[in-house]
């Protein structure tokens, strides 16, 4: 999509709080209402306040919307804010609106909306540039993690990490199953090893000249997840190809900070497997040794991220000095979703500043963050009898945080309060549109944390 300056073949307009109506189709300028007049060549969309959000929802409806007309540009006035995060996000729902996930389908997505035509004397040109990166970085996103996982595994997502650091002058290193074994990994280890295809641990550095900070990225990449020999529900596995969501994620935010040539140095490490069925699957009952000596007993092979992400959270320690902050994403639980819903992710950690400013950054890009706090009573439900620790909590109750309890067992003690854990199960992946989002992968977390390190 090209945005350039003049006409275009229908005007659009955002229509703030009922600011403007159309009483005679039903328009009131209410939030989420569009009316398209094409003999009239208008489009209006109503939000009820200007802010991130509405303002990527709204450009979004508007590409949506003439998806069914043969108008090939339109015309918009953008806002008069001087706020770099508003300006972004009416740019960027133009491209993620226009997305749609086709790969499999015979009939193709038709995109008419070939040019953006911004009435304004204003110059946009940088803000242009950087928007199409964000959001060029989420469409990525959204596309790997809506690919099926025969055509997703573990080595085409290695495979595609090396494409991204050829494309953008990055540093990868990919390790396989017999390394993992070989140098002591032996939580990761355990969940790829029954299928057909074998894990990867992925290792991703961007490093300018003179790097500000230093930033640990680590995400689960579980291609597949089908429980393990503590088997899902056949109704539970579908969607399962999102359960490499974090990994993804991590994937898209290193290549967006990377084209937008920030003065920070990012590490983005990628813990790759499927958990899989067979007569070598780890089992129930078997206690496993990770990276930094801890020993976990299994009591359920389903609650396997958390597995490969404590694996991972040791590598990077282990291999990465002198880090400022280290963050965690993974579709870790369902219960984040039952606690927050789909469309809000659970932050947690120990450093109250980092998870605050998360929250805010969030909201300045129309992502839903919430605070999960740990407290003195979680840590006994992790307790084993046979281990250092066991692999669920004893109570069915605030799974989220016991998961998120578990990781931080893996985590130094002089680094706990560089680390933060977030939980994106709930918005990562969502079988229906919302939004700027469309059915599916929604790339959630990108905006967020590319503004976040832009920050520091």
């Amino acid at each position: 999509m090209e945005f350039i300056k003049g006409k275009g073949q229908i005007k659009a307009e955002i229509v703030v709080n009922g600011s403007k109506k159309f009483e005679e189709y039903g328009f009131n300028g209410k939030d989420g209402e569009v009316l398209v007049l094409p003999d009239k060549k208008r489009i209006y969309v109503g939000i009820d306040e200007i802010n991130s959000e509405n303002l990527k929802t709204a450009t979004a409806k508007i590409i949506k919307a003439l998806k069914n007309y043969k108008f090939e540009s339109v015309e918009i006035t953008p806002p008069n804010t001087k706020d770099k995060d508003l300006l972004l996000s009416f740019f960027e729902g133009f491209i993620l609106g226009d997305y749609e996930f086709d790969k499999y389908k015979s009939e193709k997505a038709k995109h008419p909306i070939q040019k953006v035509a911004i009435n304004s004397k204003r110059d946009f040109e940088d803000v242009i540039k950087e928007a199409k990166i964000r959001a060029n970085a989420i469409c990525f996103v959204r596309d790997i993690i809506n690919s099926m996982p025969d055509e997703i595994t573990p080595a085409k997502l290695a495979a595609i990490a090396e494409e991204v650091a050829k494309e953008n002058k990055l540093d990868c290193k990919i390790y396989d199953e017999e390394w993992l074994r070989e140098n002591g990994y032996g939580a990761f280890y355990a969940v790829g090893k029954a299928s057909a295809n074998p894990p990867r641990l992925i290792h991703l550095t961007y490093k300018p000249k003179n790097p500000k900070k230093k930033i640990v990225l680590v995400g689960k990449g579980l291609t597949y997840d089908s429980g393990g020999l503590s088997l899902k529900p056949s109704d539970y596995m579908v969607t399962m190809k999102s359960d490499k969501s974090g990994a993804v994620t991590v994937l898209g935010i290193i290549k967006a900070i990377s084209e937008l040539g920030l003065d920070i140095e990012v590490h983005a490490i990628l813990g790759a497997a499927e958990n899989m069925i067979g007569g070598n699957a780890y089992k129930p009952d078997d206690v496993l040794k990770a990276k930094n000596g801890k020993t976990i007993e299994v009591r359920n092979t389903d609650a396997e991220g958390r597995l490969v992400l404590a694996d991972c959270l040791c590598y990077a320690q282990e291999n990465i000095k002198d880090f400022d902050k280290i963050m965690d994403f993974a579709t870790l639980t369902g219960a984040c979703v039952v606690g927050l819903g789909e469309y809000t992710a659970g932050v947690m950690g120990f450093n109250k500043n980092t998870i605050q400013k998360a929250i805010e950054t969030g909201e300045k890009r129309g992502e839903h963050f919430a605070y999960l706090p740990f407290n003195k009573y979680l840590p006994k439900l992790l307790k084993s009898n046979v281990a250092d620790i066991c692999n669920i909590a004893s109570s069915r109750y605030g799974g989220a945080l016991t998961a998120g309890l578990f990781l931080s067992n893996f985590i130094e003690k002089e680094n706990k309060d560089k680390w933060t854990h977030f939980d994106i199960a709930g918005p990562a992946f969502v079988e229906k549109e919302w939004g700027y989002n469309p059915y599916g992968a929604s790339g959630f977390g990108v905006d967020t944390i590319v503004s976040l390190l832009q920050s520091l």
